[in-house]
């Protein structure tokens, strides 16, 4: 299975770095082709400019030079793992900017009727499979007491866009973890990812 493993953290020494090195190891080693991007590394633009926002729905005009390299990734993919740490509750900004700028009308949906209006359609059935694989510097109870958005989103969009259940490893409280928790958590991931 091709994977395509997107990586969201500035820091090659992190926790969060050697997590996206197990995921893509482990998928490697159970025989996967795997296309690892990481979006610091290659510098991701993440700001929506204005000339996109304006054409954000002329499909395919939508597809600029500075996006479809990243799209021509996404749907070569038949499996998705995201590994990201999670700051202030949320995605880190060049992830949300990946996730504005790449996932665009007629690539990861089509509005039925043509235009902006009217049901939205998922559209990237080639991916069968996602996963995200992520770290949170709060414990479970805080996360669960702000609702884990983090969770919640990637549950309820992996599950609206790919019309797959994805799969979800966290490892929480990040601030006050054992160096054995850390192994843990990677020993776990590669297990994931050497079944997935």
């Amino acid at each position: 299975m091709r994977v395509h493993v997107i990586h969201a953290h500035p820091v090659e020494t992190s926790y969060n770095r050697a997590l996206f090195t197990a995921v893509v190891e482990s998928l490697e080693a159970a025989g996967h082709t795997v296309d690892p991007l990481d979006l610091y590394a290659e510098e991701f633009p993440a700001v929506l400019t204005r000339e996109e926002r304006l054409h954000y729905h002329d499909v395919p005009g939508n597809l600029t030079p500075a996006v479809k390299p990243y799209v021509d990734r996404l749907r070569a993919a038949e499996a998705l793992v995201i590994v990201h740490p999670v700051w202030n509750y949320g995605y880190p900004a060049i992830l949300k900017g990946y996730f504005d700028r790449i996932f665009l009308p007629g690539v990861s949906f089509v509005m039925e009727g043509g235009d902006d209006r009217g049901k939205l359609v998922p559209c990237l059935d080639n991916i069968k499979k996602v996963a995200f694989v992520t770290s949170y510097g709060g414990d479970r109870f805080r996360s669960w007491l702000m609702g884990d958005p983090p969770r919640r989103l990637a549950m309820r969009w992996a599950w609206v866009t790919f019309r797959t259940r994805p799969r979800y490893l966290a490892h929480y409280d990040m601030n006050n973890c054992t160096q054995a928790s850390l192994q843990g958590f990677i020993a776990e991931v590669r297990t994931a990812m050497g079944r997935f």
